[in-house]
């Protein structure tokens, strides 16, 4: 399985997975985090093999509209990368006020960037 797709869909879960059913957190869970095999599942699950396979797909298709509909990790990648575009700016002028000597100017600078590495969290 290609390890973008396992990525997208595990970030998607961490996102909606609570707007699933206790099944379909179960399933998209045990087969994107945990790594089981779909046989795997359903032995552990005791459903069958092609209804682990059902709801995986109905899951992810849901889970993918969702965020067709919200776009929340697209607004979280947007602003991760809007601050560090803020956060190289401050360090080029933490670096421009170290040269001319403004102590509290630089002081200022290193909290904003300490504030910018919290939003990235």
């Amino acid at each position: 399985m290609d390890l973008d797709k396992v990525v997208e869909i595990s970030v998607l879960f961490d996102f909606y997975g609570e707007l699933l059913t206790d099944k379909q957190k179960d399933v998209v869970n045990l087969y994107y985090n945990e790594d089981y095999s779909l046989s795997e599942i359903s032995e552990n699950l005791q459903i069958s093999r092609q209804a682990v396979y059902d709801t995986l797909k109905r899951a992810v298709k849901i889970l993918k509209e969702y965020e067709c509909k919200l776009r929340l990790l697209e607004k979280l990648y947007s602003r991760n990368d809007l601050v560090e575009e803020i956060n190289e700016g401050l360090a080029q002028l933490g670096d421009m006020a170290g040269d001319a000597g403004c102590s509290e100017m630089a002081d200022l600078i290193q909290r904003l960037k300490d504030c910018c590495r919290e939003l990235l969290k």
